[in-house]
């Protein structure tokens, strides 16, 4: 049973989405109670207070004591923890011009798959991680879940008409055709020992009807492919699935020899003795329509990052003289141009 949350669960997404986040220096018209203003709405000390006492935790529970308050460590949390609610607020801002939202019932069902995944559907064993943790849920929805759900959609709207044209995927085929050949493979099993007499010897055995599963059990210091009886799959100048390349000698044996064929072969690893047990397959060039979906996929991925990343780069700059921050509270990156928030608070 797990008695602490998931290290995924528990790591603040206190990571900087931008290079930098809006705004300048410190600023007395802010509230009293407030750290930061972005546009009209307020940041307020209670919601960093609580975010830093969720970061505090996060210490606790990895047997480290919190930041204290004039400490580089300290600074470096506060910055990012402003930064972080900072960020929030403007995505929520751009959400709702966006007609994006989180709802209650999309946190209650990651609540109820975190539990699924975690917690065999225990909620009282979810609670129970949470409050050794000195974690609220209330604490785990608002830094955690909705910031990530609130994210993870917008991403989905902003990138919504990206596409890929069959040109653009028959290029890519084109210019990395390379990359879409496989090399030829064969299956062998081998026994690896560390002299050419024990070597010899299994070889003998062999020849002579002896089970090659188990001699492989018995002496393969291979202990990998000796708990398959020695099987493994070889692929000739690279790798193909789970296929993988060998060293010089043992590749010249496993392509060489003829199926069934049993000798010896001397590498750095020592003494194989070695017997293919399959045909060779020879080397493939998949062809275009056999990949085109996994090309489109991959580069839909790598089009919507790059969509995501050139809108949160315009929302930074959108943002950029309408964040103000309350004197003592002005993260170190807004004043340094193209500076870059460390990546996680809590370790």
């Amino acid at each position: 049973m797990k008695t602490r949350l998931p290290l995924m669960l528990l790591t603040l997404a206190l990571v900087a989405l931008l290079a930098a986040c809006g705004g300048g220096g410190g600023n007395t018209s802010v509230s009293n109670d407030a750290v930061a203003q972005v546009g009209s709405t307020s940041i307020t000390k209670a919601n960093f207070t609580s975010l830093m006492a969720v970061a505090c935790a996060r210490y606790k529970a990895q047997g480290q004591p919190c930041p204290k308050v004039g400490t580089d460590t300290y600074t470096q949390l506060r910055d990012q923890a402003v930064t972080f609610l900072v960020q929030q607020e403007e995505l929520t801002q751009e959400a709702k011009k966006l007609g994006v939202s989180v709802t209650n019932a999309d946190v209650a069902k990651q609540v109820a798959q975190i539990q699924k995944t975690y917690y065999k559907n225990s909620k009282s064993k979810f609670l129970a991680a949470l409050k050794k943790d000195d974690i609220s849920l209330a604490q785990l929805e608002q830094y955690n879940l909705r910031p990530n759900l609130l994210s993870s959609k917008l991403q989905a709207k902003v990138t919504s008409n990206v596409q890929v044209t069959d040109a653009a995927a028959q290029k890519y085929y084109n210019d990395n055709k390379t990359s879409f050949t496989t090399p030829k493979t064969r299956e062998v099993r081998h026994i690896l020992v560390n002299n050419k007499a024990l070597a010899t010897k299994i070889e003998k055995e062999l020849k002579n009807g002896a089970s090659f599963a188990s001699l492989a059990k018995k002496y393969s210091k291979d202990t990998g492919s000796a708990a398959q009886g020695g099987k493994l799959c070889v692929a000739h100048g690279g790798t193909s699935g789970a296929c993988t390349q060998t060293v010089a000698p043992f590749d010249k044996a496993a392509f060489g020899l003829k199926t069934n064929e049993i000798s010896l072969v001397h590498s750095v690893y020592g003494w194989h003795v070695i017997q293919p047990i399959g045909a060779v397959k020879p080397a493939h060039t998949q062809t275009f329509p056999e990949v085109e979906s996994q090309i489109k996929a991959n580069l839909e991925s790598q089009q919507k990052q790059t969509a995501w990343t050139a809108w949160l780069a315009k929302m930074a700059s959108d943002f950029k003289n309408k964040v103000t921050y309350q004197t003592g509270y002005t993260p170190a990156a807004t004043t340094t141009a193209g500076a870059t928030t460390p990546a996680t608070t809590t370790g």
